[in-house]
């Protein structure tokens, strides 16, 4: 036999138990929803369920000789040594851009071999230094 403030406590605790279970709920499912997931030109190729028109994120290197700019855009290749992708990209490119260099393209899949980017991001590795940085270093230590 429960009194009347056990009971008062079991239900306080049941309400506050479903309202957390509710809260983290929604919050993963609007997380979900914001996610870009990153894949590689071998993903896209084969994987089986790939949605057109949707948001990802595509990265790999880019391709010796394959980039071509002109007035309105700028296209490239992006492999993964196994396979390639091309992009479309209208806009400035970050500085670190390059040939044979890492690169995360942004923006949506028209087919599984074209891609239209929204934005570029250049990638690096850990011994990266800004070139303004560079050079003040160079200036410091003579």
């Amino acid at each position: 036999m429960l009194t009347k403030k056990v009971k008062k406590r079991v239900s306080f605790l049941s309400l506050l138990l479903i309202s957390l279970v509710i809260a983290v709920f929604f919050i993963l499912k609007s997380l979900t929803s914001n996610i870009l997931y990153f894949k590689s030109p071998t993903d896209i190729q084969l994987s089986q369920d790939i949605i057109f028109n949707k948001k990802i994120r595509v990265g790999g290197m880019v391709k010796k000789n394959s980039i071509k700019i002109n007035a309105q855009e700028i296209k490239f290749v992006i492999t993964d040594l196994k396979n390639e992708i091309f992009v479309s990209y209208s806009g400035t490119v970050p500085n670190l851009f390059s040939e044979g260099k890492g690169v995360v393209a942004e923006g949506k899949l028209k087919d599984k071999n074209f891609f239209i980017a929204d934005r570029i991001l250049a990638k690096h590795d850990e011994k990266y230094m800004p070139p303004e940085l560079k050079d003040l270093m160079k200036k410091n230590v003579k």
